[in-house]
This record gives C-alpha cells, structure tokens and sequence, in this order.
C-alpha cells in the first residue's frame, strides 16, 4: 500500500486539473503542464481534490500509484510557486553566460561548452553562480545534472560545477618528503 497515493490531493485557489485520454494537465498562475499516465491507475478528479486508486492488482500498478501521486504533487507545486536550484562554480578562468537560448561555459577545454537551454527554463548567471528557474521539476533537475556533468566537482582543489550548499569530500593529495 501506498502511502502517498492513499492521501487526496486537494487543489489550491486558481489551479484547474484535467484527465482527458490518458493525459493528465495542470493549469495554474505561472503555467500549464502535461504528463501521460499509463491506465493501470485510475485518476477520479472532484471539484478540488484528486484520488489516485490502482485498477489492478498488479506489481506494476501497486508501483505507479504512489509515482504518479507524487508527479501530480510536483506539477501542483509547479504551476503555483515554481521550482529553483542554484549552482557554482569554481575555479580559476571558469566562467559562464547565457547567449540567446544557449549557456556558454569556459571549463578549462580548448573550446567553450555550449548547452541548448530548454524551453520553460530560465538561466540567471551572476558572478560564478548560476539560478536556474523552472515549472517542470523534472526538466530542471535533468538540466542541472547536465551542466554539473559538463565539469563535476573535482576532490583536490574542488575546481567544477555543484549545487549550492553541497559539500565536496576534499583528498588530501602528495605529501612533501
């Protein structure tokens, strides 16, 4: 039994949810998001509040009922406050900034980085930290593991791209004789 899925979600004041084929859509102040769901779990939808029970009882579905609850929490969450995770970086010459659609880094290769932002992602860059802002949490933590996977962490002089507030184990390297 899920625990997640068993709770109703309630709807706050100004956001509209819909299930039409399959396809479950969220609408509120800052957007509107899609997600498919597969029917091994049914979506019931009153007024403001929204049940999720498993049709069968099935492995798959028993799995999907507390997933898709929490993917619909998420999307609420979305469309009425938004998501945001910052980033840093560190090191001597590294540096970045937003182009257009693209997030050009300087990363100590023999070229600068390029990486397509998506759509419904911001990119504010300020001195060595990045703001990444966005409705789909999925996109966005997908996002930020790219551009920290273009330079990650390195555990000597701790020279990369990390999430703000996360702590790199330090190595203590070569000892002097």
């Amino acid at each position: 039994m899920s625990r997640i899925g068993k709770q109703p979600i309630t709807l706050p004041a100004g956001v509209e949810a819909s299930m039409k084929d399959g396809v479950f859509s969220v609408k509120g102040p800052k957007g509107t998001l899609t997600r498919v769901l597969k029917a091994d779990v049914a979506v019931a939808i009153d007024g403001t509040t929204i049940t999720l029970t498993p049709k069968a009882g099935s492995d798959l579905a028993k799995a999907l009922w507390g997933t898709y609850a929490s993917h619909i929490l998420n999307m609420i969450e979305g469309v009425t406050k938004g998501f945001e995770k910052k980033l840093e970086i560190e090191g001597v010459g590294y540096r970045g900034e937003v182009k257009g659609t693209k997030l050009v880094l300087a990363l100590g290769f023999s070229h600068p980085v390029q990486i397509d932002i998506p759509a419904g992602i911001t990119v504010v860059v300020e001195k060595g930290l990045f703001t990444v802002t966005g409705i789909d949490k999925e996109l966005l933590g997908q996002f930020c593991a790219t551009v920290r996977g273009m330079k990650e962490p390195e555990p000597y002089k701790g020279k990369g791209i990390r999430y703000q507030g996360e702590y790199i184990i330090r190595k203590q390297g070569k000892k002097a004789v």
